[in-house]
């Protein structure tokens, strides 16, 4: 089997090559001529002067001298019908600046709903506008940026691991392929409501941006507005109501763009001070903090930045949200750390959350979460012509007996082709460094990856990868190959992955080793006209099963369900699910609490229910319950949002699982609270609060911080874990027993040396 799918990846890849060498359409080209005649284009005026960034638009004579962008088309909750709201964007650039200026007319501007302020906040709850421009034209890759009423800054990079749309696409907050919301650029916008609706200035300085490196640029384009209180999303470039903002291949044409010689230099020094405490020593004592270090960021080209890091810190960085683990399996976490994720998308390779080749929580953080303090680093990323290269090095410092010092260093380098079709390999090493160190302490990871695009709506994906672990001397390879089929009437998508028992990525994330995997989904969306106030329907079947390389099926999944969506922007989902896991080795699931080894064939209801997004108090309910190895398990997990105003937010999640098993039963809670208050888009306060019964720990992570640029600025962070337990703990005493507590004032100051 796996020489099959060795040769089945390797032709996959001969294909993509040979089909896109073949290819001569624009790089940008979806594939169809006829999407392609239809995009509209914008001209790039330049300006006379810089605007006066202010957010009035339709006041300033720099703006309404020349033609605006215009006509907007709903894929929600009309698809097809113009927008109900008249928007005009115009784009300009004068000097070293890229400025976009945008009117979106309303009849009922009082109506306005603004959910958020904060820097990168989701912009689907409010009123926002938001754009993409794909700055190689290549149909694969780009840069978002977006607002609403309140002048919330929202940015983010996209990477052609995603397709922009269809079910189950890969739009994530973390570093991997899809939609990275947690890149920050250095960037500005103002906003401002009127009588006639509200408008929107940008001014992003070029280097903010990657681009090909000739004078007059031609790059694709499109525009999202969307109105809360209707439900409605439009886009200027019009979509298929299968895909949204990011399917980059419709987008439409930025033309006579004139942009100035690259120059690039920033330097982010940081200071930093505070006090820690660690209660789980004997005789605790206060740890004062002092520390310094800084980064570079410099371009090369305009498309090739280079990225130095000296004694990096991370204390700004909101704390993890907890899980509970009721599996055998790795629990995985999104990336969040701001060095790793410009470009971030570019290493992707693999299977995300399952199998991938390098994740970057390998660096500098320990298997229990801990840091690892990191020495120095670089990394080399962005286009070379017609390829896309990644290279990272990276030093860490020995961390008591457990955790030594250890040099990481990638190797990334893909081809991309017309038509969402790329080709790609890249190799990690991890090795032991210092002294007493053996000789065998390292790890290697080589891998291939490919995709081909097929039409307009069709994707073929693999990728085969091999690991080298001294004392590791059985099957150590990995692969897959999947197929995704995605129009406007249904999704279609299959995959066969394969992982062999000593496949061993120590720079990536591996869930589960010694299995092969078979996936295959259909989804079926149905707009509804008339009936039931209904919106749309969206009955979906998806089957996963994974076994190990010997036959033996480890866990089975079908999931057979339908989202029911109305006009007023309730959902309601309705789901069962028939699940078999197979044990093996008995394991503990919560405290004395032994699955013996056997096969556990279940069936299970899954419910989900959410208020519309528009509520200033909404409610989100998830419901599962059912057979749970060889005994029950009912889980509900309610969510509560609510809002005061655009600066004041509030949420409220509780995960409650009751589980009866044979061997005995007992209950998890997991209790998430987190508050926020923005004074401005730039300055805020946030609180996470979060209670594990599994681990019997209370955590607080309290931030204030006040913005510069590119998440630059003043940060006060408190941290305190406590240890509390509800059945033996007298309630007066909450939060319990102290186990570390923790206070840093950090101040980053951006040098950019150019601007």
């Amino acid at each position: 089997m796996r020489s099959v799918l060795v040769i089945a990846v390797f032709t996959a890849l001969l294909l993509l090559v040979s089909t896109a060498s073949s290819q001569n359409a624009p790089a940008n080209s979806s594939g169809g001529s006829e999407v392609a005649a239809q995009r509209p284009s914008i001209h790039a005026e330049k300006l006379a002067s810089h605007p006066v960034v202010d957010g009035l638009v339709g006041s300033e004579s720099v703006w309404t001298s020349f033609p605006a962008a215009t006509g907007f088309t709903q894929i929600a909750p009309s698809d097809g019908a113009p927008a109900s709201q008249k928007t005009e964007v115009r784009v300009g650039y004068f000097g070293n600046m890229l400025y976009v200026g945008v009117e979106l007319f309303d009849n009922s501007p009082e109506l306005l709903i603004i959910a958020d302020r904060r820097r990168d906040a989701s912009l689907d709850e409010s009123d926002s506008f938001r754009f993409i421009m794909d700055t190689f034209s290549d149909g694969q890759n780009g840069f978002v940026f977006g607002t609403n009423a309140a002048g919330a800054e929202y940015d983010a990079q996209f990477t052609g691991s995603s397709e922009g749309g269809g079910f189950g696409n890969r739009l994530t907050g973390g570093s991997g392929g899809g939609l990275n919301t947690n890149w920050d650029g250095s960037w500005e916008v103002k906003t401002a409501v009127t009588s006639t609706g509200w408008s929107a200035e940008f001014a992003i300085p070029f280097s903010t941006l990657r681009y090909p490196n000739r004078e007059i640029q031609e790059w694709g384009i499109n525009f999202q507005r969307t109105i809360r209180r209707n439900n409605e999303t439009a886009f200027w470039s019009p979509l298929e109501r299968q895909f949204n903002l990011t399917r980059v291949t419709h987008a439409g044409q930025l033309t006579d763009l004139a942009v100035p010689t690259s120059r690039n230099l920033k330097i982010l020094p940081y200071v930093l001070t505070g006090a820690s405490r660690n209660y789980t020593v004997d005789n605790p004592k206060t740890k004062t903090l002092k520390d310094i270090g800084v980064d570079v960021k410099y371009s090369l080209t305009a498309g090739l930045t280079l990225d130095a890091t000296y004694n990096t810190d991370f204390a700004q960085v909101e704390v993890d949200e907890q899980q509970i683990n009721l599996d055998r399996f790795s629990l995985f976490f999104p990336e969040k750390r701001p060095f790793f994720l410009e470009n971030a998308g570019l290493f992707a390779v693999g299977e995300i959350g399952e199998a991938e080749m390098f994740f970057s929580r390998r660096i500098g953080i320990d298997q229990r979460g801990g840091t690892v303090p990191i020495v120095a680093g670089a990394r080399l990323t962005g286009s070379l012509g017609n390829y896309k290269i990644g290279l990272l090095e990276m030093q860490t410092e020995r961390v008591g007996p457990d955790v030594t010092a250890n040099n990481f260093g990638v190797v990334r380098l893909m081809r991309e082709f017309a038509n969402r079709t790329s080709a790609g390999f890249v190799f990690t090493n991890r090795v032991g460094t210092g002294k007493n160190v053996r000789d065998d302490d390292y790890n290697r990871v080589v891998a291939l990856d490919g995709r081909l695009g097929i039409g307009n709506y069709g994707t073929v994906t693999g990728f085969f990868a091999t690991s080298d672990t001294p004392g590791r001397n059985g099957n150590a390879n990995a692969g897959q190959i999947s197929a995704t089929y995605a129009e406007e009437k249904f999704t279609l998508s299959a995959a066969y992955s394969e992982v062999g028992e000593d496949f061993n990525p120590e720079v990536g994330f591996l869930r589960r080793s010694d299995y092969r995997k078979v996936f295959a989904s259909i989804f079926v969306p149905i707009r509804v006209k008339e009936a039931l106030s209904l919106q749309e329907l969206r009955p979906h079947i998806n089957y996963r099963n994974y076994w190990r390389r010997d036959g033996f099926l480890e866990t089975g999944f079908i999931h057979v369900d339908n989202h029911w969506e109305f006009k007023s922007g309730y959902e309601i989902h309705t789901g069962y699910n028939f699940t078999h896991e197979g044990v093996r080795s008995p394991f503990e699931m919560a405290r004395g609490v032994i699955v013996p080894a056997g096969s556990y064939p279940e069936q299970e209801f899954a419910w989900v229910a959410m208020m519309p997004k528009k509520n200033k108090i909404r409610l989100e309910l998830r419901i599962n319950h059912g057979g749970f190895f060889g005994g029950k398990r009912f889980a509900i997990v309610p969510s509560l949002n609510a809002r005061a105003s655009d600066k004041l937010l509030a949420e409220v999640t509780l995960g409650h699982t009751r589980v009866d098993l044979p061997s005995g039963d007992f209950i998890t809670n997991l209790i998430r609270t987190r508050v926020a208050y923005s004074f401005t888009p730039r300055l805020y306060v946030q609180g996470l609060g979060q209670y594990n019964d599994q681990t019997r720990e209370w955590s607080m992570n309290l931030r204030v911080g006040w913005l510069q640029e590119a998440n630059t600025g003043l940060f006060v962070v408190y941290n305190s874990i406590s240890r509390w337990d509800p059945i033996t703990t007298n309630t007066s005493e909450f939060p319990g027993e102290p186990v570390q507590k923790g206070l840093i004032l950090k101040y980053t100051y951006l040098f950019d040396v150019f601007k």
